[in-house]
């Protein structure tokens, strides 16, 4: 596996966590914990890996999933790294899109059934894939 793969994934992966901690934080300001906020990125890793293994998820959702691991995985982008900030912010935006189109499709109870971290980790990640919430 080339370099740039493993460098694209990791930095899609850590913007993704970026944007998942800053969620928590926004949920449960003053109470984010470091340990929390460093297991979001594995959990959340493994959760994209255990939906797209999922034989009772619908075939749309586990085809996303996989689409979603192979785009990280290629040293292509649709914004190219050079531009700084955008370049790597792409990654990340994607994995929301796909969240969000993950729950839209089988439900936020997908998302709880394969969650293996934190109840305010999942929390996190409810609310990036559910957009914000309306009063």
């Amino acid at each position: 596996m080339p370099w740039s793969t493993i460098v694209g994934v990791a930095v899609g992966l850590l913007l993704t966590w970026a944007v998942a901690v800053a969620a928590l934080w926004r949920l449960r300001p003053g109470e984010l914990q470091l340990r929390e906020a460093l297991r979001l990125l594995p959990d959340l890793a493994g959760l994209l890996a255990r939906l797209a293994r999922d034989r009772t998820a619908p075939r749309g959702v586990r085809a996303r999933l996989w689409l979603l691991l192979a785009y990280l995985a290629m040293p292509i982008d649709l914004v190219p790294d050079v531009i700084p900030v955008l370049g790597w912010a792409d990654d990340a935006i994607i994995v929301v899109l796909t969240l969000r189109s993950v729950v839209r499709r089988a439900g936020p109870e997908a998302l709880r059934r394969h969650w293996r971290g934190s109840s305010a980790g999942l929390e996190a990640v409810l609310a990036l894939a559910t957009g914000p919430r309306r009063p």
